[in-house]
């Protein structure tokens, strides 16, 4: 096996054996001589070819924070019945305020409670806070000195995202809201007269 196969597969049981992403400068670590970044880049491109070429249900994909093998989503209902717990679901609120901070970083509370026309519960925040979502990234220098949101790596990985610039149009984000709330608004017709 040539030395570029070699690394190639230590990269592949790399990323295959951790938890998290790994960026570019963590994988050259792996070596003893570095190959250099762009040597990693390359590497990884091909690792990913690899896979695709083989049609697998797994696919190497970048995030925010760097490579990881990730299930293809075709596969993810399947891999849903495994799970005995509920996946998360989040109130509108929780959802609108996130949608702001994404589209609009950074932003106050005050901005967010602008742009929904009602009050934030800080509830909301520290929802989207301990998720890991948002953070503080600095203080607006106005009185009070408000704290301003950002979203945050693991927002973008959790997301599927590599960055901000990734984000799906805001149109596409209020049909999604729509559909969301859609079970909830759907309402019966009344029998007709006679019939129970």
């Amino acid at each position: 096996m040539n030395e570029v196969e070699n690394y190639k597969r230590v990269i592949e049981a790399a990323l295959l054996a951790s938890p998290v992403p790994l960026s570019v400068a963590a994988l050259r670590q792996l070596f003893e001589a570095d190959p250099g970044a762009d040597t990693v880049k390359n590497l990884l491109e091909d690792l990913r070819a690899d896979w695709d070429a083989a049609g697998r249900s797994v696919a190497l994909a970048r995030s925010a924070s760097g490579w990881r093998f990730q299930t293809r989503p075709e596969f993810q209902p399947y891999l849903d019945r495994l799970k005995n717990e509920k996946p998360l679901r989040y109130s509108r609120a929780v959802m609108e305020t996130l949608a702001i901070v994404a589209y609009r970083q950074p932003v106050t509370r005050g901005d967010i409670e602008d742009i929904r026309g009602v009050t934030v519960s800080p509830g909301v925040l520290k929802t989207l806070e301990s998720r890991g979502w948002i953070d503080i990234v600095g203080h607006r220098d106005t009185p009070g000195r408000p704290a301003l949101f950002a979203t945050t790596k693991r927002f973008l990985d959790d997301m599927g995202l590599v960055a901000l610039a990734d984000l799906p149009p805001l149109p596409e984000i209020e049909r999604m809201m729509d559909l969301v709330d859609a079970p909830q608004n759907e309402t019966h017709p009344a029998a007709p007269p006679g019939q129970s």
